[in-house]
């Protein structure tokens, strides 16, 4: 079992939380036009990588609280606890968020807001 340090409560037991799954995976703006597929791989395609991952955790029956996590998925070493909306500090989580294919998705570039007079 994984001890979580939650960053509002501190160290607890893994029941205490829930996996959210990947993180970092932003939402394609409504004012932004992208093709059924490309919506369809930003909705359903998920990592599930050996090694180094970055996930999206909630303290469910602490705080409720949402963080994000870097974590070794083999050998479930927590690397960093990093708040929401930021991203990882730590080497391995700055690696692991530079070398996701999302960052070259239709998606990723439609998350961001059109600039004026295009």
């Amino acid at each position: 079992m994984l001890n979580i340090t939650c960053p509002f409560c501190g160290e607890r037991e893994e029941l205490e939380f829930s996996c959210g799954g990947e993180a970092h995976i932003t939402r394609p703006l409504a004012e932004n036009s992208i093709s059924d597929a490309e919506f369809a791989d930003y909705l359903f395609l998920r990592d599930n990588p050996k090694g180094v991952f970055l996930e999206r955790w909630r303290h469910a029956s602490g705080c409720r609280r949402w963080f994000n996590m870097v974590r070794d998925t083999v050998s479930h070493e927590i690397i960093e606890i990093y708040p929401m909306g930021a991203l990882p500090k730590s080497k391995e989580g700055l690696a692991a968020y530079k070398a996701s294919w999302r960052r070259q998705t239709a998606a990723e570039a439609a998350a961001k807001p059109q600039k004026k007079g295009k």
